[in-house]
């Protein structure tokens, strides 16, 4: 298993088509979880990925966990971060058992990867304080980019898998409706969601218009009211 988690390494190098998409969400959502935390709080964190949210969080948390079943994600990751205060555990998630309960849970575009996204969130239920909360990101099918693509007759299907959903070894997208359900069925109380960037046109499009960083911060902004039209959606939710 670990090959086939290896082989989708070059997506998270800076040369991939879509790392200005990366650049922007992976930097975003672990801002919005931090101003709902405590540093006092301890923190699992699921995928190392990018890098950008474990880093980020590890500055701020003093009792941090990162899990991840990819050697060649991890050591990416070290040589890119060598300074970095978390402890991360190479593990597949269906066999990490961490021997303790945490205050809080991030799967920053996980469950988009795994073949049973229902058995991770429950899985992982169990290492959740009472009240602890999960913060899960994933990439919404609905995107305002995608829903112009379908007015435009140039996309099928909303949740049909593109060229970046393939190189990232995505399994599938989700929308509001479908990261509820599976939240809820894995038995965990939702208390809102956000989105992650208001993303207009595709990556291309907006590489061509050189925008400031401003305007990609105020998309971001913007965003968080609107999670049903962005890019990514940032769920909410608490164990009983």
């Amino acid at each position: 298993m670990s090959d086939n988690l290896d082989q989708y390494k070059s997506a998270y190098d800076a040369s991939f088509a879509y790392e200005f998409d990366n650049n922007i969400i992976l930097n975003w959502y672990p801002e919005r979880i931090l101003r709902e935390s405590k540093k006092s709080q301890s923190l699992l964190e699921l995928g190392v990925g990018h890098g950008y949210s474990s880093y980020k969080f590890s500055e701020f948390f003093s009792d941090h966990d990162v899990v991840d079943g990819s050697p060649a994600v991890i050591e990416r990751f070290r040589d890119r971060f060598p300074d970095c205060k978390a402890t991360i555990h190479e593990a597949y998630f269906e066999n990490f058992n961490p021997g303790k309960q945490y205050d809080l849970i991030v799967m920053g575009f996980v469950l988009e990867h795994v073949e049973d996204p229902g058995g991770i969130l429950r899985r992982f239920r169990q290492f959740l304080k009472p009240g602890g909360r999960c913060f899960v990101a994933v990439p919404n099918g609905e995107t305002l980019h995608r829903r112009f693509g379908r007015a435009a007759n140039l996309l099928s299907d909303y949740f049909a898998l593109t060229k970046a959903d393939l190189a990232l070894g995505h399994r599938r997208v989700y929308s509001l409706e479908t990261l509820r359900e599976e939240m809820e069925k894995a038995g965990y109380i939702v208390e809102g969601t956000e989105g992650i960037f208001l993303k207009p046109l595709t990556t291309n499009q907006l590489l061509s218009l050189d925008l400031d960083e401003a305007i990609t911060r105020a998309m971001c902004e913007v965003g968080v009211d609107y999670p049903e039209l962005c890019a990514g959606l940032l769920m909410k939710a608490r164990a009983p």
